[in-house]
């Protein structure tokens, strides 16, 4: 006869099964941050968050002003060439792993049996999350995400919501902790960004590192 245990840790409610062996699940890799491409198993490690301290939210820029550079002005000029109205440009240089932004806290059972437990997670928080960017970046989101998608054939947003209400179920081992986190991946990417005037003239090339909204899920790890 199975024993159906129920409790509640933060704002997560979880019910626990014990199972008749203790054997552990396979999990397919303990690493804490995983390729864009492959799916996300539970970790021994909370999943690894951006080094960057100058993270900000990224906006739209301010429209252009009216250009002041004249195109004919000497030492200005590319060869007479003329690129009309001033553009921004980004070109995406690095694909990255996905890094995990969680929305409310960190939630975890231990399981204090000889059996393998299977807990189910419920999430009791909405919220949105957009994309993070290095500072200088010069054009705007839209740029930003459709030349990522274009170079590496993935599909982001520029914002998503992890809702309240979502569940996941896992196994933890005996003697084990299981966390688990709710909240979005995003894609971490690193290109260049810069400014062509109309006479063809570059200016304010930056590097720029972005995080940028592919799925919401959990992020779950042992430990």
């Amino acid at each position: 006869m199975s024993i159906i245990r129920r409790g509640s840790v933060g704002s997560v409610i979880a019910f626990a099964v014990l199972a008749g062996t203790a054997t552990a699940p396979a999990y397919a890799q303990p690493a804490s941050a995983v390729s864009a491409d492959d799916p996300e198993p539970v970790g021994t490690a909370p999943p690894m968050e951006p080094e960057e301290s100058d993270l900000v939210d990224a906006t739209d820029p301010e429209p252009e002003p009216e250009e002041t550079i004249s195109p004919g002005k000497a030492g200005n000029t590319t060869n007479g060439e003329q690129c009309g109205p001033t553009q921004a440009v980004y070109t995406p240089k690095t694909k990255g792993a996905k890094y995990h932004k969680g929305v409310g806290p960190t939630n975890a059972n231990y399981n204090a049996t000889s059996r393998t437990a299977r807990w189910t997670f419920t999430s009791e928080v909405t919220g949105e999350v957009g994309v993070s960017v290095t500072a200088g970046l010069t054009p705007g989101v839209d740029v930003l995400i459709a030349k990522i998608e274009g170079k590496y054939d993935v599909n982001l947003s520029a914002k998503l919501t992890a809702k309240m209400g979502n569940q996941i179920s896992v196994d933890t081992p005996p003697k084990t902790t299981t966390n688990a986190r709710y909240g979005v991946y995003r894609l971490k990417n690193t290109g260049t960004s810069y400014k062509i005037y109309s006479n063809c003239k570059t200016l304010s090339v930056k590097t720029n590192t972005s995080y940028t909204p592919m799925k919401v899920g959990w992020a779950l790890w042992e430990g």
